[in-house]
């Protein structure tokens, strides 16, 4: 089986991306949904988390107390490192694990820290998708309803964009000048073929 990885910029469309090729019976892993999941899920990473940012990281019931971890790792980029050493090897045992159950030529891990966080070592292409910055901007503005400064702020905890698109083997414009679905399909035939080859 083929493990194939989609990345990108906040803002890029990835997520929508994934989901046509969903629509195409491509199982995805969504990393950021499931790494959520593994913070509670998982024991051995819940005592690690609770022991480096304190017993008020989760509740009383285990829950993840997102707000409190949240104001502490995104003002200290030493803490959001941290917390990162310890989700994302989680988060690569977890998605391996999930991969190796799935029975489709290939499958798709979405992440935005491909790269980042060294889980594109275990993937076997890569794909980005890119949209300019402008665009990408305004997407988030108004997805979350947050300041273009508040969208900047995260665009640069991510490595730049156009060092991101050189480092993929596959590249989906999603711009507004290009179709997203025709680049979908073919790319979704090259990858059959290239699973069929393998």
């Amino acid at each position: 089986m083929l493990k194939v990885g989609i990345t990108g910029g906040i803002g890029s469309g990835k997520s929508t991306v994934s989901k046509i090729f969903e629509l195409l019976g491509v199982p995805v892993y969504y990393a950021d949904e499931r790494a959520k999941d593994i913070l509670v899920r998982d024991p051995e990473l819940a005592a690690a988390v609770r022991q480096h940012f304190g017993p008020d990281t989760y509740d009383a019931h285990g829950a993840l107390n997102r707000k409190y971890l949240g104001n502490i790792v995104f003002n200290d980029k030493e803490k959001l490192a941290l917390l990162n050493s310890l989700v994302h090897p989680a988060t690569i045992r977890d998605s391996n694990l999930w991969a190796s159950q799935q029975t489709t030529p290939y499958v798709l891990k979405e992440a935005a820290l491909l790269f980042e966080s060294e889980s594109f070592h275990y993937l076997d292409k890569i794909i980005g998708v890119y949209a300019p910055q402008p665009l990408r901007i305004l997407r988030v503005m108004k997805r979350d309803n947050v300041t273009r400064e508040e969208v900047l702020a995260r665009m640069h905890k991510q490595i730049d964009e156009s060092i991101k698109m050189r480092l993929c083997d596959y590249v989906i414009r999603n711009d507004e000048q290009q179709l997203v679905i025709p680049q979908v399909l073919a790319l979704h035939q090259r990858l059959l073929q290239l699973a069929a080859a393998t």
